[in-house]
């Protein structure tokens, strides 16, 4: 499939490169290197994203030229990454565009024009990687940062379940090409923001427990009174996965038309894409999410009670109704 993604972009000249909402490293990551590799190609490529490019991403090459949009600019291709549809980039236009889908979740959908989904790497960065070889486009410092960045954060640093030799032979071609492995980490796990450390305690003082299941939220009011952005809920669910004998763990973000944004996470013995897509998501067997309608209250014992439909939850005992004031 990477010689039809290749064909594609040979016959044509104007790009746009995107990702979904709310974009994450691997989507932010994947999306610059993308475009760049497509300009060493003698391409035009712009990335354009929903909401721009996170703080925590805005040292990355190429960061400064992130184009923050609702609708996609004229162009001959759109590059979608990490996408399941059109509609996860909140980009208008895209039904009038020729679109190449390359994605690496298992709930990947071919709703594209060409789609390269392929289930059996880490993350969307390995498949850039992967074209930039069949390009015969050399990877330089900058590219291996942002895809060394892409693949770091999209495995949690290594640890999530399917990570194997294959990633690290990335990890090690990207350290080569120049990628800094501990200024990429730097950057993303020591530069949090102080409203992100409050919003964790927030979350942190809800946690609940049933069994091998932990699960923590935060209120939209604790968002607006610690001024903190909706990048600064990324990786709070994995502080109640931390627990040693918690399997799963779950976030909750309330939203302000009291829909809830949920994150799934796993260490393996659970597949949480199950449940993300019986509520209409996707994602990984050990990183999944998706949005559900409230209150809190609710959307708690929904997605707890689709859990414990799907797996059995170790040493359980009956949970406490959940306090959300």
């Amino acid at each position: 499939m990477v010689e039809r993604v290749l064909q594609e972009i040979r016959s044509r000249q104007r790009f746009v490169v995107t990702s979904h909402a709310r974009p994450d490293g691997d989507g932010i990551g994947s999306a610059l290197a993308c475009a760049q590799i497509l300009r060493v190609m003698g391409k035009v490529a712009d990335v354009v994203m929903h909401d721009g490019v996170p703080r925590i991403y805005q040292n990355l090459p190429f960061a400064d030229r992130v184009i923050k949009a609702d609708r996609i600019p004229a162009a001959d291709a759109v590059i979608l990454l990490e996408c399941d549809s059109t509609r996860r980039t909140l980009l208008d236009g895209l039904d009038k565009c020729f679109l190449i889908n390359i994605d690496h979740h298992v709930s990947g959908r071919n709703f594209a024009n060409v789609n390269w989904i392929d289930s059996s790497v880490m993350a969307t960065a390995e498949l850039v990687f992967r074209f930039a070889r069949r390009a015969c486009v050399p990877i330089d410092r900058n590219m291996a940062t942002c895809l060394y960045t892409a693949l770091m954060t999209d495995t949690g640093s290594f640890m999530f379940e399917g990570t194997n030799e294959h990633t690290f032979t990335v990890a090690r071609e990207l350290a080569l090409a120049g990628a800094d492995p501990a200024l990429c980490a730097r950057s993303i796990y020591f530069g949090h923001s102080t409203a992100k450390m409050r919003l964790l305690g927030a979350a942190l003082s809800n946690l609940h427990r049933e069994g091998s299941l932990a699960w923590i939220w935060v209120t939209q009011e604790q968002m607006t009174r610690f001024g903190a952005r909706e990048e600064d809920c990324e990786g709070l669910v994995n502080y109640a996965l931390s627990m040693g004998d918690v399997q799963v763990a779950v976030f909750f973000r309330e939203l302000a038309d009291r829909r809830l944004r949920v994150s799934l996470r796993s260490k393996g013995e659970v597949n949480v894409s199950t449940v993300a897509e019986y509520f209409g998501g996707g994602g990984h067997k050990c990183a999944s999410g998706c949005s559900i309608e409230g209150p809190l209250s609710v959307a708690v014992s929904r997605i707890v009670d689709r859990l414990r439909a799907e797996a059995v939850l170790l040493n359980a005992e009956p949970a406490a109704e959940p306090r959300c004031e």
